[in-house]
């Protein structure tokens, strides 16, 4: 193109010339960054500020629900804007997505109580489930197998970066109380990425109708949160037999239950029966469930647990989860090259899975003896095994279906991670506050602190092994082939 920017053309297939010249696309991808690296700082950003919230605006036993609302949120929405991109485009997508963004993240810097603060997350939630698979769907459209690696690099030194930028922040705001500005600090980020987006993408879009599965969101929304109600709030707002949990439980079962006969039906179903009936998809999909599980986990505890037990400052809890996000973009920029280019995605999922169950493993059997070092050095590990399934488990996914079934693949594998971490959110949750309520005596306590922290992080082990299963049942494959790129840029 005459004057450099990147132009995807969608809904056609595309010829060998239409593999774009790297030059034109050299500002799409740093407008990815940029958009990526909004929803990486805010992954690290808000954990080591939960006890200054919970001091400011109360609500200790509602805290989990602070990231819960947000994935979940997050997970119902991926799908739908998946279809919406396939109609309309990818760019108006994304730029409603970091709008919307921006929106919840000033409304929360404004929330003047918890309850608040968690209705706004959810707004948060509906435009990061735009902004991050709609990143890796505009790359997966303009990059080949073989560039990919390369190019998740980059997208990977984004993480990197915000694994210091963000809990160096939230430490700092938290210390001199000034939390909202973990929100605030949106704002100028948003701006940049819309006015790059805006600026460097440009599509020309040949429209395929779709239909919404409105009623496959709904239902999956109202089943979940009933789900999530009834594990944060069972043992503490009622007792775990008593009939407001049995209805709790039985209205998620039966909403749950409709929203899968609803999806067999659906003419564009949230959630693809094809998908779960492919092998690949199906592992892959189940690896990305576990993945949120084990994410949100210990990026939700680790600050929590490091500041109630030992009592160190915020900035140096945020340094110890800095750890794990350091980790896993380094293993992912690598994981091209060096692994499934050469082995096969299977055996680099492996490999990961090894990394990742010996951290986990260590986090747990050293929790009753606290240490910012051990657990620094945990997580690492733990980070470096995810970046070596993450990645490659979603390009394996990308590489295994056509363009027209790229968005929704994507969206499925987003969505999975998501709905994980929401569900992870509410079971350690209550894990977290099981101990405390037995323990009678507050969530700051050291020894009650420490106790809390070796149960959640035995339970992330748990979680661990069962994603083992799903990486092991995934089917053999040679080393990925280098193929053209899925969408013309040029």
């Amino acid at each position: 193109m005459a004057d450099g920017r990147a132009r995807l053309v969608l809904g056609v297939t595309p010829t060998a010339t239409a593999v774009g010249l790297r030059s034109e696309r050299g500002p799409v991808l740093l407008a990815l960054m940029v958009s990526t690296g909004l929803i990486a700082i805010d992954a690290t950003i808000l954990a080591t500020a939960v006890p200054s919230i919970v001091r400011d605006v109360g609500g200790f036993e509602q805290f989990p629900w602070l990231f819960s609302v947000y994935l979940l949120a997050q997970a119902v929405s991926v799908s739908v804007y998946a279809k919406l991109s396939d109609t309309f485009g990818r760019k108006p997508v994304m730029l409603w997505g970091i709008g919307l963004f921006l929106l919840g993240s000033v409304l929360c810097g404004l929330a003047w109580s918890m309850t608040a603060l968690i209705a706004f997350r959810a707004v948060q939630g509906l435009g990061a489930g735009a902004v991050q698979p709609m990143a890796m769907t505009i790359a997966g459209d303009i990059y080949t197998v073989a560039e990919r690696a390369r190019t998740q690099g980059y997208l990977a030194s984004v993480w990197a970066v915000s694994s210091v930028v963000g809990p160096t922040l939230g430490g700092v705001f938290s210390q001199l109380g000034i939390w909202r500005w973990i929100f605030f600090v949106n704002v100028p980020l948003c701006l940049l990425a819309g006015g790059l987006i805006a600026r460097n993408l440009h599509e020309t879009v040949r429209r395929r109708e779709h239909r919404i599965d409105y009623l496959g969101s709904v239902l999956l929304t109202s089943g979940m949160t009933l789900v999530i109600l009834g594990v944060l709030e069972g043992g503490q707002a009622w007792a775990w037999d008593s009939p407001a949990s049995i209805a709790v439980f039985a209205g998620g079962a039966v909403l749950l239950a409709a929203f899968a006969l609803v999806e067999r039906r659906a003419a564009e179903p949230v959630l693809p029966m094809w998908v779960l009936g492919r092998r690949l998809l199906a592992t892959t999909t189940g690896l990305a469930f576990g993945v949120g599980v084990i994410l949100i986990g210990l990026t939700s505890f680790v600050p929590t647990y490091l500041e109630y037990s030992l009592g160190v400052p915020p900035l140096a809890a945020g340094l110890a989860l800095a750890a794990l996000t350091l980790g896993w973009p380094l293993s992912a920029g690598l994981s091209g090259r060096l692994f499934y280019l050469r082995l096969g995605f299977r055996k680099t999922v492996l490999i990961g899975l090894v990394l990742v169950v010996a951290g986990t493993g260590s986090l747990a059997l050293f929790a009753r003896s606290p240490s910012v070092a051990a657990v620094a050095a945990s997580c690492f590990v733990i980070g470096l095994g995810m970046g070596l399934v993450a990645t490659p488990s979603i390009i394996a996914a990308q590489t295994s279906v056509e363009w027209h079934e790229r968005g929704v693949a994507t969206g499925t594998n987003m969505f999975a991670r998501s709905l994980g971490s929401a569900v992870g959110a509410a079971a350690l949750g209550a894990v977290a506050n099981g101990v405390v309520a037995v323990s009678g005596r507050p969530a700051t306590d050291p020894g009650v602190a420490t106790q809390s922290g070796a149960a959640v992080f035995l339970a992330v082990l748990v979680a661990v092994a069962i994603t083992v299963v799903a990486g092991l049942s995934m089917p053999k494959d040679r080393v990925a082939p280098a193929e053209p790129a899925s969408s013309p840029a040029g």
